[in-house]
């Protein structure tokens, strides 16, 4: 009994474990999930800076989601925060689109979200509630899909009569604006853009919960 009783009990942890890792869309492979697979190369923050639109500059959010990865021991690739920023008197303006590299990105479940630049976007990209998770592997909870970018559906700077990006994210003031994707392709505005969905009520950590946000953006490993 012993004997022919093994082979039942592998075969059963064998489909167990594809059922878990394999799920068409990805709506499953986040489930009690305890850190993200090795080939994670791009990630919503779980957390903020916690300072509203002021990420301390492109390099302070290149460096809070370094840090994030690296808590997860990913820190080995370079990791870049999808972010757009405006010309200053030193450097011409930043497109979020020309700092994150080529793709292809994988989420911390193993799902592809993009194969490339033109994916990622275009319709075709996998971007959404079930799909864009932190770095541990999670889901964004309710009433914080707002994410920031400071730019266009096509990922180029943002532009108009008024600062689309919090002083190029310097700035938690609570008069500022911001461009904010939704995470989970779904609300107001222009709904269903990841990256380019509405404006922020302002650039404070509460002027951005106030809208459903947390001061939250995404990282893609650009290398």
């Amino acid at each position: 009994m012993q004997t022919t009783g093994v082979p039942r009990i592998r075969a059963i942890t064998v489909i167990v474990a594809a059922s878990v890792w394999s799920g068409g869309d990805g709506s499953q492979l986040h489930a009690g999930q305890a850190g993200p697979v090795t080939g994670m190369t791009f990630f919503v923050t779980s957390v903020g800076r916690g300072f509203g639109g002021n990420l301390g500059g492109l390099a302070g959010a290149d460096n809070h989601c370094q840090r994030l990865a690296q808590n997860v021991g990913r820190g080995d690739h370079m990791w870049r925060a999808y972010l757009s920023a405006p010309a200053t008197s030193s450097s011409p303006a930043t497109h979020a689109r020309d700092r994150i590299g080529n793709g292809p990105w994988v989420n911390a479940a193993g799902v592809r979200v993009a194969a490339d630049l033109r994916e990622l976007h275009d319709a075709d990209n996998r971007l959404g509630r079930e799909t864009s998770l932190t770095e541990k592997g999670t889901g964004i909870a309710p009433g914080r899909h707002d994410i920031l970018t400071g730019s266009n559906p096509d990922g180029t700077l943002a532009s108009g009569p008024a600062d689309t990006t919090c002083a190029g994210w310097t700035s938690h003031d609570a008069a500022g604006r911001a461009m904010l994707g939704h995470h989970n392709k779904s609300g107001g505005g222009r709904g269903d853009s990841w990256n380019s969905a509405h404006l922020s009520r302002g650039c404070s950590q509460n002027a951005l919960k106030a809208s459903m946000g947390d001061g939250l953006f995404y990282c893609f490993a650009a290398d």
